[in-house]
């Protein structure tokens, strides 16, 4: 569905030198996939994101959407960031179907489209509210639903319950995992959370240090709907800190610039969630 082919990007510093975000990048993803970036901060994420949103164009390599070179931004793809960026002057179900006023949709058809984009999140109760009246969380479950209304081929979603409290994350986590089930829609999702990442893809990319390129696909291999407590995540996620502990190694050297280690765990089928410094 969408295919990136030998893509770099960089960006110009202040001291005139060029900083490289990602180099020589190949993947893609496939439809009705639910496919995942880690990698450790600076690594390109987000850079990629914009890049596959048109919101950014890459310095070389190509990147096509069906077959066709993206060159700009399209409502096919759309995107949920870590803010909301609601309108607080509108209320939730106008914030929901404000894309669909920008296209011209008549108001009888926006409103019954934004209802049962908010019926996904579960809020239909809350349509005639406005976005102070709302917690974080809930805000951001309007954000999708606004990003849903517009029928998108591709969600792109960067970090979107990296400010969300861990209950949060767990009830959005469900409502997300209930969403790709219904609507079949492609998502590309970056996080800095093994788990969450776990618990919601298909698909598992790790990504190096600057300049971030993919080091090491996982596959997810275990069925819908999931349980946090299953022993196989468990073990992936072990997999998975075990590879990005080496980048994270390289990062703290260059930025500590003493000698340290990631500690391993020693209980062998548990995840290791800590870094620890060894002086």
């Amino acid at each position: 569905m969408i295919d990136l082919s030998g893509v770099s990007k960089g960006f110009m510093q202040k001291d005139g030198r060029k900083f490289g975000a990602i180099e020589n990048v190949t993947f893609s993803i496939r439809k009705g996939e639910f496919l995942s970036l880690l990698g450790p901060s600076g690594c390109g994420k987000s850079t990629l994101l914009n890049l596959i949103a048109g919101l950014e164009q890459a310095d070389s390599g190509e990147i096509s959407m069906q077959g066709k070179k993206i060159n700009g931004p399209a409502p096919d793809r759309t995107v949920v960031f870590q803010e909301h960026a609601l309108f607080p002057w509108m209320t939730v179900i106008d914030n929901v179907a404000f894309g669909l006023k920008q296209k011209g949709i008549p108001k009888k058809t926006r409103s019954e489209i934004a209802m049962e984009k908010l019926q996904m999140v579960h809020l239909t109760r809350f349509a005639a509210r406005y976005p102070h009246e709302l917690s974080v969380g809930m805000r951001q479950r309007v954000a999708i639903a606004r990003a849903l209304s517009m029928d998108p081929e591709i969600l792109l979603m960067d970090e979107p319950f990296a400010a969300l409290d861990e209950q949060t994350r767990l009830i959005l986590h469900k409502q997300l995992e209930e969403i790709t089930v219904i609507t079949g829609t492609t998502l590309l999702f970056i996080t800095h959370n093994i788990r969450e990442a776990i618990f919601l893809s298909d698909r598992i990319l790790v990504m190096s240090t600057r300049p971030g390129r993919i080091k090491r696909e996982f596959t997810v291999p275990v069925a819908r709907p999931r349980d946090y407590v299953d022993p196989h995540l468990h073990q992936l996620e072990a997999a998975i800190m075990e590879t990005l502990g080496e980048e994270l190694e390289k990062v703290l050297k260059e930025e500590i610039g003493y000698e340290f280690r990631i500690k391993k765990n020693a209980v062998p089928d548990l995840a290791v969630n800590h870094l620890g410094n060894e002086l």
